[in-house]
């Protein structure tokens, strides 16, 4: 059996950058396809997939498009895809730990349902069929909003947030609840709850935080399309560790509410998403436009369509954001990503983008002024070792923050969003580093005080990103050696879809990601 690396890599691992890359200008002409004839192609590819699968065991490893459009066109059933995926939990799960909340029969009653729609004529919805996971820090209705806390054991919900609801509506069925830090506080995923997740693709990296049980579960074929949320990189960080895709929204995209909980502070409000992680470019785009459904639970919700017109075809290129240190391989990362966008026709000029340090700050101060005055006991009570030493780093670095503090935080963050807005006037998409660092080895941010600070410098992005409001997408470009690596693009708010566009761009230059191989 072949490795990962080996199936989806090109270069000697170990050596130098090995990236998912088949571009256009090493093809000839006669060898280059139109978008009409890719398309084509790829429909083409997926019916045959299904036709000629003959283990169901194997439909693990579809993609959710790919997946829906087989259980509406009924060349497999939702009953026989979600038992095949719970199957895959079965085998999988106890090696890396990312669901630890697994409900079977719950799972193979909404199948059911979808069937029955189908059978009846009716359309269930854009997630047709496909097995999703859901973060257990929100609410599903039936199981306890956990948070990764012992406090919250028996937390449990009696409806669904808008995000549970709207995935629902569209079709998906919920395999299971996936793993999160606690306190949803890490770009590591551990607690005392639930334990410790690995990562499928390198059981020594992190699978990312907070949202690792997501990405785990994406990258073991154990769903399709896992729910994630981000307030500092929780979807970004985890999909580019595991070697997926994964969307931070625009604020105000998809709707957000947790009926078990009081209402946050200001800090989360604003900065606090849900979004979607996922293997293909497409599947992100359809678990995007079925999340971000109407709730009006949400008072941040905003109708804003998907496409919203014509977009030049310009992306900035920062490789360094406000000086931060990048490594070589994510520098190589980033600059195949700008060759593959050009390949496809792009104009990428490379430019200093604004100011993130300032943001990143920002964001800091809303988040520990949110914990001191809501979550400070907690932390004490829950004694949860990782979480307390990254609570003190924190707070090592961030002094209270008293009322004038805080509104002249805020009157900053007016200036930022606007200086950037302008910025995204010019070039539609910014491609600059998820991390300044290949992935983490496991715990790394708990082993002394110097580690974490090596660790907020090489995340100044993630940081940065939910206060300016703006939506971003990491792009996995391939592996280094038995390491995952990948790209942030960066769009102006509302426009997720020139994001997808070319995250599509970049995703066709290269091999599929497979599933990670357990």
């Amino acid at each position: 059996m072949t490795t990962l690396a080996q199936q989806i890599s090109i270069g000697k691992p170990g050596s130098e950058l090995a990236t998912l890359r088949t571009s256009p200008s090493d093809r000839s002409e006669s060898q280059k396809p139109d978008a009409i004839g890719l398309l084509g192609a790829m429909l083409s590819h997926s019916t045959k997939y299904v036709r000629e699968m003959t283990d169901m065991s194997d439909v693990w490893r579809m993609s959710a498009t790919e997946i829906a459009d087989a259980v509406r066109s009924k060349r497999l059933s939702a009953v026989d895809v979600t038992k095949a995926h719970l199957a895959r939990i079965d085998a999988t799960n106890s090696d890396i730990n990312a669901v630890v909340q697994h409900f079977p029969d719950e799972a193979l009653a909404s199948a059911r349902a979808v069937d029955a729609a189908i059978a009846a004529g009716k359309n269930p919805g854009i997630l047709c069929g496909v097995p999703v996971t859901i973060k257990v820090n929100v609410d599903q209705k039936g199981h306890a909003t956990t948070n990764g806390l012992k406090l919250q054991k028996d937390l449990i919900a009696y409806t669904d947030s808008p995000v549970v609801s709207n995935i629902r509506a569209a079709g998906g069925v919920i395999v299971g609840r996936t793993n999160t830090p606690a306190f949803s506080l890490r770009w590591f995923t551990k607690n005392d709850l639930h334990g410790q997740t690995l990562n499928p693709r390198n059981k020594a990296f992190t699978p990312g935080g907070s949202s690792g049980g997501a990405s785990a579960a994406v990258a073991s074929g154990m769903c399709a399309i896992g729910h994630g949320t981000d307030i500092a990189g929780s979807i970004r960080y985890p999909a580019y560790a595991c070697g997926l895709h994964g969307l931070r929204p625009t604020l105000g995209r998809i709707p957000a509410f947790n009926a078990s909980g009081p209402d946050r502070h200001i800090g989360a409000q604003m900065m606090a998403v849900s979004g979607p992680i996922a293997r293909t470019i497409s599947d992100i785009e359809i678990a995007f436009k079925a999340m971000a459904a109407e709730d009006i639970r949400d008072p941040w919700w905003v109708p804003a369509p998907y496409e919203q017109g014509k977009f030049p075809k310009r992306a900035a290129l920062t490789i360094t954001p406000d000086g931060m240190p990048v490594a070589r391989e994510v520098e190589n990362a980033l600059r195949d990503a700008a060759q593959r966008l050009k390949d496809a026709g792009w104009i990428v000029d490379e430019v200093a983008c604004p100011s993130m340090r300032k943001a990143a700050e920002i964001n800091e101060q809303l988040w520990m002024t949110e914990m001191r005055a809501g979550a400070e006991k907690m932390v004490a009570l829950e004694a949860d070792p990782d979480a307390q030493f990254v609570y003190q780093q924190m707070k090592n670095r961030i002094a209270p923050v008293d009322v004038e503090g805080l509104l002249g935080a805020l009157q900053t963050r007016a200036g930022l969003v606007r200086e950037w807005q302008e910025f995204m006037q010019r070039y539609p998409v910014l491609i600059c580093p998820t991390s300044g660092e290949l992935p983490f080895a496991q715990q790394q941010d708990v082993q002394s005080e110097i580690t974490f600070e090596a660790i907020m410098e090489a995340q100044l992005t993630q940081r940065a990103l939910p206060v300016l409001g703006l939506p971003g997408l990491a792009v996995a470009t391939g592996m280094f050696g038995q390491t995952p690596v990948g790209v942030q693009l960066v769009g102006g708010r509302y426009r997720e879809d020139i994001l997808i566009a070319a995250g599509a761009d970049i995703e066709r230059a290269g091999a599929s990601i497979n599933v990670a191989e357990i």
